[in-house]
């Protein structure tokens, strides 16, 4: 198993898991319930450099040459300028103004998206991409990480919490309220005090 940076030649393994990580969230961006539309969208965004979809902010989790899982992630403060093209993409390929709450903010580093292939659910493949990611950005970077979850997906709040991410406020996103958790140093130093 190899996590990596993600490369151009991954984009329609990317956009695969972005849809399994987003579904419907993509379907209200672009205003129509059509998977093949809502692919090559987040397709013509992921070839793209500085934009929240492009393969530049992605690790991918390879296994025997097969991508088998993918996360997203970007600086909160660049939002504004990394969401710019997709409102473009969205104004150009479906005629749609595109205005959506923001889903992070300067001082984190926001995990937009987290898929694992079907197969590789439940073996444990979603703890060891987050395991990188908090290794990556709180350990050696000495960043914030931050995501959002659906209030009600109590299943994934645990997952969550068990590596120390804490609820921090609240957003709505494409009409969804969500808890906004983050995880910094402090923390995980407090899950170490409660977990003796």
């Amino acid at each position: 198993m190899l996590i990596r940076k993600a490369k151009i030649e991954d984009t329609k393994e990317i956009a695969q898991y972005m849809m399994l990580a987003m579904g419907e969230i993509v379907y209200t961006f672009i205003g129509e319930n059509s998977i093949e539309k809502a692919t090559k969208f987040l397709e013509s965004l992921i070839i793209r450099k500085s934009n929240q979809y492009s393969f530049e902010n992605c690790w991918v989790v390879e296994n025997e040459k097969e991508l088998i899982a993918l996360a997203s992630i970007y600086d909160g403060e660049k939002l504004p300028l990394l969401r710019k093209p997709v409102t473009e993409a969205i104004r150009m390929m479906f005629d749609r103004d595109f205005n959506p709450e923001d889903e992070t903010q300067k001082g984190e580093y926001y995990i937009d998206c987290v898929a694992v292939h079907t197969q590789q659910q439940g073996k444990g493949m979603g703890s060891k991409l987050f395991e990188f990611l908090i290794s990556e950005y709180v350990h050696k970077s000495h960043m914030i990480l931050g995501l959002l979850v659906e209030e009600n997906n109590l299943n994934a709040k645990r997952f969550y919490s068990k590596f120390g991410f804490e609820i921090v406020g609240y957003k709505t996103l494409a009409g969804k309220k969500m808890h906004h958790l983050q995880l910094n140093s402090s923390s995980m130093d407090r899950l170490k005090i409660h977990e003796n």
